[in-house]
């Protein structure tokens, strides 16, 4: 069973770490450090053609603990994204 990917715009520092994700019209503030990972995948489970060059694809992903907005009262949220390497952009990872 496969799940919708949930794309989401997210603002970085210059070291590439998430600062803000924007999903559903809100803004989430990262609030604690987030935590940075990558993993293997097999790319024709991304992908129709194999990127040209490369035997596998390493995924990046952080995990980041936000608050909506900038309210200091809301409760955090965890959220993993995995940052898209082909098209630069970002997808939110279903809760598990």
């Amino acid at each position: 069973m496969t799940s919708k990917v949930e794309h989401v715009l997210v603002r970085t520092a210059p070291s590439g770490e998430p600062l803000v994700v924007e999903r559903g019209g809100h803004q989430w503030l990262v609030a604690e450090e987030p935590l940075r990972w990558f993993e293997r995948t097999n790319w024709w489970e991304r992908e129709r053609r194999m990127p040209r060059g490369q035997g596998r694809i390493d995924v990046e992903v952080w995990r980041v603990q936000a608050r909506l907005g900038r309210n200091p009262r809301s409760d955090l949220a965890t959220m993993e994204l995995e940052r898209d390497l082909a098209g630069g952009g970002w997808r939110l990872r279903p809760a598990a």
